[in-house]
């Protein structure tokens, strides 16, 4: 695929051919399936922001695999460093090797200065909900206790433990018997506040309700082994938290010794224009989740970072087959290096300031738009019937497949997916992102006239 190839749509979509092979998936796969049903292609290949489907349509990828693919499709040099390893070793269990140091020196330098000499690493199982049970299981271990705080909106991942630590009720009403012991609190969600107060005349009572809760002797809730969080929601409706929200969580966990886990999954790894999201708000978690874009490319992997007074647990506590995965390693060392090399956080926080600028500015001039928010490269526009005030999911969808027509792929979040989202690969260019914002403005004008 030509670096200079730009978005362009030939056929309906989906196309013919695409068409074909989304009937044999959907005659095959599970009824689980999910992209497909809101974006109806069949992937040829990818190169950078760009993905081709089978019928010679190009779009302007802006879900990188749901945050994955950080520096974009088959980066040259990860590509190259992959070929290497691939060669070397692949498979490595929890052995030490050479890029496994690699990358965990890499990573290592990437934490504040004042978290790296306490700092221990867990290799876990290739995704982010096996590293969201991980921490769960480290804090139970510390702490002796059962219980975890949540938050209402968060999402942790859909494996049984991580699902009953997330609040959307559709996923797991289905699920008898969860995971007991998990208690969800308002997260500082101002544009729609679980309270029902409004910010000008709140002294942020989300944060309040949560202290008082955790030091009253009648509050009903035993001292939990843990209290977990993103500061940036992102299933949830990309919703940052606020930072006095954020800074009176982690004194009242501290002073308490609850240990404190930020589930950095899709906002780490440089999404947010720092490495990790909790560096903007001048915080030290006890624990750090991640996993999605370590790789750089989509190659899976997973990690916990957390403070080594937490490591209590005996050989072999947490463990899995994959948690080896030499390739991933290589590349996600390297994706680093090129990060620093080409001041691509740099170009996340101006990208992310051109998008923000481009979607206020839409904002006001459509009514729909009821909110635009973000950090760097992790944005959503929030649409709210003007009329009514209810969420208008009908009209994102909309958004979602016009856009798509037009060359635009895009994510759906929040309450009733009436969020549209944007997670584009960190090395999105000027003139990709006034790309899809003027598709956005296009699709907007015509689909709210």
């Amino acid at each position: 695929m030509s670096a200079t190839l730009t978005p362009h749509v030939r056929t309906a979509i989906p196309g013919p051919r695409s068409s074909e092979l989304l009937k044999r998936q959907a005659d095959r796969e599970s009824n689980a399936r999910s992209y497909p049903r809101r974006l109806p292609i069949a992937v040829a290949r990818a190169q950078g922001s760009l993905i081709e489907d089978l019928d010679g349509n190009v779009f302007l990828d802006c879900l990188s695999g749901a945050g994955v693919l950080s520096l974009g499709h088959s980066h040259p040099d990860l590509v190259a460093v992959a070929e290497r390893q691939l060669k070397t070793f692949v498979h490595g269990l929890d052995l030490p090797t050479g890029p496994k140091d690699d990358f965990t020196e890499q990573q290592f330098s990437m934490l504040p200065a004042t978290m790296r000499e306490t700092t221990r690493i867990q290799f876990c199982g290739p995704t982010g909900a096996n590293a969201v049970d991980a921490a769960i299981k480290l804090c139970k271990t510390y702490t002796g206790r059962g219980d975890i705080v949540s938050f209402q909106g968060g999402f942790h991942g859909s494996t049984h433990a991580a699902m009953a630590l997330t609040g959307l009720v559709e996923q797991k009403s289905p699920i008898a018997n969860g995971l007991p012991g998990v208690h969800f609190f308002p997260y500082s969600a101002c544009h729609d506040c679980p309270l029902g107060l409004r910010p000008d005349s709140c002294s942020t009572n989300c944060a309040t309700y949560l202290e008082k809760s955790l030091k009253d002797p009648n509050g009903g809730i035993v001292k939990p082994a843990a209290v977990i969080l993103e500061l940036l929601q992102g299933e949830g409706g990309v919703v940052p938290a606020r930072l006095e929200f954020v800074r009176r969580l982690r004194a009242v966990t501290a002073e308490l010794d609850i240990p404190l886990i930020v589930d950095e999954v899709q906002s780490g790894c440089g999404r947010t224009g720092t490495w990790f999201a909790f560096e903007q708000y001048g915080i030290e978690p006890d624990v750090v989740v991640a996993s999605k874009a370590l790789s750089g490319m989509g190659l899976p992997a997973a990690v916990i970072l957390y403070h080594q007074r937490l490591d209590t647990w005996a050989p072999g506590a947490h463990s899995g087959t994959f948690r080896g995965n030499q390739l991933a390693f290589a590349t996600g060392a390297e994706a680093i290096r090129v990060i620093r090399r080409d001041g691509i956080l740099e170009n996340v926080r101006e990208r992310g300031a051109q998008l923000m600028n481009r979607f206020t500015a839409l904002q006001e001039r459509c009514a729909w738009v009821s909110d635009v928010r973000g950090l760097g490269l992790m944005l959503g526009i929030e649409l709210t019937d003007p009329a009514t005030g209810e969420r208008a999911s009908g009209l994102a969808k909309q958004v979602q497949s016009a856009a798509l027509e037009e060359g635009l792929i895009l994510e759906l979040g929040g309450r009733d997916d009436c969020v549209v989202r944007l997670l584009p690969p960190l090395t999105l260019s000027e003139a990709e992102a006034d790309f899809a914002a003027d598709v956005l403005d296009r699709v907007f004008a015509r689909l709210t006239a």
